[in-house]
């Protein structure tokens, strides 16, 4: 979880900025539970997702507090800095697998925050590192973690549109912020793309540094579909009435394409350990493929059923048993990982 730990005494200093894709991982594994009937699975799953949200925000408070220096550095480092919006994702998250339980009225209060953090961030984060860095620097820093700005968007479309069914009186407003969430998560998509394809064409893209992050260039993609499903399926409101033929027609292209990218980010990942032997060992990037493998199980599920599509939530079904085995992986290898360095402090 740390890069640099002494061997004494824990440090919060290099926490990864994304580590947060870890609940955001979790989470959608446990939705994709609740999906599938397999529901012990799924609140098993939902409490470690949530007890992992809580330790990581004790950490990062942690951190902000001792090491301020190296958390603001990370939010004006393009490499890094997109990072930060997994914590609305991983929020986001938590609300939805909520929703289904008797806690689904604390969902209101999970949504105020990430709302908060995401106008916070969605304008602080650019400007601090796009604007406020050269044009060479930015560019040379785009990777795949900026998609998560595009994940963070749509999960909050999510929640607000999951919440209809608990605040009926809230439903006009509720459309508004799911439509505008999802249409503003299009755009950024976009503009993630074009950032990132420069990046690549103007200085080259080494092998170390085709991380696990480009797995969520997929799963920004899948998550629309999932937003774009759960809208719908509203009851009408002005905002879902006007838009509704669009987004179920634009949300089967957006799978559409979020399949064809799952053979090239293989063939990437074969290109990078196999071919320039780039060693496979854990890092919390790896938090960034089980998001997007899961994610893509749901979205699935979900517009197979929210389009009367019966293939795709067979697709799904299937899916979502390699995305639990991806899951479990990465569960295990973080764990020995964690358990290796405490055994090396002690």
């Amino acid at each position: 979880m740390v890069a640099h730990v002494s061997r004494r005494r824990f440090s919060t200093a290099g926490l990864s900025p994304g580590y947060f894709a870890g609940v955001m991982g979790t989470g959608i594994i446990s939705i994709g539970a609740t999906l599938n009937g397999y529901d012990l699975l799924a609140t098993i799953l939902l409490w470690c997702a949530v007890v992992f949200y809580v330790v990581l925000i004790v950490l990062n408070t942690h951190r902000f507090f001792a090491h301020r220096d190296r958390f603001l550095a990370d939010l004006s480092d393009p490499s890094r800095a997109f990072g930060y919006f997994t914590f609305i994702a991983a929020t986001d998250v938590i609300s939805t697998a909520l929703l289904s339980t008797v806690y689904a009225e604390a969902v209101i209060v999970l949504l105020g925050v990430s709302i908060v953090a995401w106008l916070a961030l969605g304008y602080g984060i650019p400007w601090l590192a796009m604007l406020g860095s050269g044009h060479r620097r930015t560019l040379q820093g785009a990777n795949g973690s900026w998609f998560v700005w595009v994940v963070a968007s749509q999960s909050i479309a999510i929640v607000a549109s999951g919440l209809e069914s608990v605040y009926l009186q809230f439903r006009p407003a509720l459309a508004i912020i799911a439509v505008m969430a999802w249409a503003i998560g299009i755009v950024l998509y976009v503009a993630c793309a074009i950032f990132v394809t420069l990046r690549v064409m103007l200085y080259g893209l080494k092998p170390s540094e085709l991380d696990p992050t480009y797995w969520v260039t997929m799963g920004a993609l899948a998550i629309t579909v999932v937003a774009g499903s759960h809208i719908v399926e509203m009851q009408d409101a002005p905002m879902v009435a006007a838009t509704r033929g669009l987004i179920a027609g634009m949300s089967v292209i957006f799978w559409s394409f979020a399949t064809w990218l799952l053979p090239v980010l293989v063939a990437a990942g074969f290109w990078r350990h196999r071919r320039h032997r780039v060693p496979l060992r854990y890092e919390p990037g790896l938090w960034s493929v089980v998001f997007p493998v899961g994610m893509y199980a749901v979205a699935s599920v979900s517009l197979g059923r929210a389009d009367a599509i019966p293939f795709l939530d067979t697709i799904g079904s299937t899916w979502y048993w390699l995305a639990l085995v991806v899951w479990a992986a990465v569960a295990v290898a973080m764990i020995v990982h964690l358990c290796r360095g405490a055994a090396r402090r002690g």
